[in-house]
């Protein structure tokens, strides 16, 4: 067997490992990068990017469907499903090429097709098509190997007629109806797009949630709002999942209520989540401590090392934030400390931000709402029902909640269910991150009429519950209403 010597490995050629070797490239290390599946990464493939392609088709569709709203009547409306998935395909594959062209530049002895395993903890076997097995020794090794998506056990024999989310982005044609399993941000998105493309969708969760926001009151609201126009089944438990003689998927259930309810389907969407891929790392073979689900113990999200182990773990593998942004940040980190092994250092991560390209959207920053101390923070909110631009836009559903440090009047987090609260949130995420107080953002510039203005009636909610009336009056302003 071929035995060859390096400073760092990095398995896998996604995101966070691209970034972790474009730290090493800043070094005087020797690397060597590894990745077994088609290249490109999975937010350029099958996730970030064909996802929103597949959200703007819909968007133009439901915009079209309401013209009549705005006195505007469209005639010989219809969806051409072909055109849809041609459009997105075209350009999917457009920001696929661009990630490859940049690996084009790496050195390619440095690049190798295959698969990886631990077969020691400093020394990493890589089975080849066609080629000898090859064993690496190497100081440290980067895991960057990505997550992938579940199939519960229910639906294990279903067959093609349940898709995962990766294979939406390969359709020519839609299904009359589908039942897509799971409400995350994944099933979100992708069921809410189908159905505004004309799909009947029916939404199934075994939670009371719909969506990844926490609070209570943002919860109500989005139940409310979605439910106006989606078919819902919480807390719903799948018995019987099967294909059908005649084409489709039968499916049993138990309501909330515990009744018995049966229907086909043509199609089943599964998104109910993604795990670590780390199953034929044999990680055991890496000296490291595992948990029941096979995962490292001991993962320090501001080095990415385990333990003191010469492991770092970067990206959707960390099962830390699942999310491109912080994939970059966590194939920095670890490239960087993996480089200086054994010494590393802590990193300061970012602000968290999270957003759910759903209709409306949702949107999380700063510190999660289940995290908060009820004692030490305070909440200002704002609904979106009757704010001025968002009935301009025919937009106005959704409420904000802004969360304050009750000691320092800081801006410590928020939730938002709104009309493009993917801004709002950018907004919100930078303030949490230069830690800046309820009075520092009633101080900044409003235009008028805009969106932003509901952050500002949050704001002054805000600071009414925080007993800061009095210092922040002279900020107070003249405006038209539905401010």
């Amino acid at each position: 067997m071929e035995t060859r010597e390096v400073d760092v490995l990095v398995i896998g050629a996604g995101t966070a490992g691209l970034n972790a070797v474009a730290e090493l490239r800043n070094t005087d290390r020797d690397w060597m990068l590894v990745d077994s599946g088609p290249l490109g990464t999975t937010c350029a493939r099958v996730g970030c990017m064909p996802s929103k392609l597949l959200i703007a088709a819909g968007d133009r569709a439901q915009a079209v469907r309401e013209a009549g709203e705005f006195g505007i009547d469209v005639e010989n409306f219809s969806v051409d499903a072909q055109a849809v998935f041609s459009r997105l395909r075209a350009h999917r594959d457009r920001f696929v090429a661009g990630v490859i062209d940049g690996m084009d530049k790496l050195p390619e002895d440095r690049i190798i097709r295959g698969l990886a395993c631990f077969s020691a903890p400093s020394a990493v076997q890589i089975e080849r098509e066609n080629e000898a097995p090859l064993r690496v020794e190497c100081r440290a090794v980067v895991i960057a190997t990505g997550a992938r998506p579940t199939v519960p056990p229910v639906f294990q024999k279903v067959g093609q007629n349940a898709w995962l989310s990766d294979d939406v982005f390969e359709l020519d044609d839609l299904p009359a109806r589908l039942a897509v399993v799971g409400t995350g941000a994944i099933g979100l998105e992708l069921g809410q797009a189908l159905q505004r493309l004309g799909v009947a969708v029916d939404f199934f969760s075994n939670e009371a949630f719909i969506g990844p926001l926490q609070d209570p009151e943002i919860q109500q609201c989005v139940r409310a709002t979605l439910s106006a126009d989606h078919r819902f089944h919480l807390q719903a438990d799948i018995e019987e999942a099967e294909e059908c003689e005649e084409g489709g998927v039968r499916m049993a259930w138990k309501d909330r209520g515990g009744q018995r309810q049966v229907q086909v389907f043509e199609r089943v969407l599964l998104a109910t989540g993604r795990v670590p891929q780390i199953g034929a790392l044999k990680l055991e073979n890496a000296g490291l401590a595992l948990d029941e689900h096979g995962m490292p113990v001991g993962w320090d999200p501001c080095t990415t090392q385990v333990g003191s182990a010469p492991i770092f773990l970067a990206g959707d593998v960390s099962h830390h934030r699942p999310l491109m942004h912080e994939a970059v940040d966590e194939g920095r980190i670890a490239g960087r400390n993996a480089a200086h092994y054994p010494e590393t250092s802590e990193n300061h991560r970012r602000t968290p931000l999270a957003i759910v390209f759903s209709h409306p959207q949702m949107a999380a920053v700063g510190a999660a709402f289940e995290s908060l101390d009820q004692g030490e923070f305070e909440t200002g909110s704002v609904s979106f029902a009757n704010q001025g631009r968002a009935r301009v836009l025919d937009a106005n559903q959704g409420t904000m909640r802004l969360y304050a440090e009750r000691s320092s009047c800081t801006l410590v987090g928020a939730e938002l269910f709104g009309p493009d609260a993917e801004h709002l949130a950018h907004l919100l995420a930078w303030s949490v991150q230069q830690q800046l107080t309820v009075k520092d953002l009633l101080s900044m510039p409003f235009y008028h009429p805009v969106l932003e203005e509901a952050l500002r009636t949050a704001l002054k909610d805000l600071s009414r519950r925080l007993d800061i009336e009095e210092r922040c009056r002279r900020y107070e302003v003249i405006v038209c209403p539905g401010d």
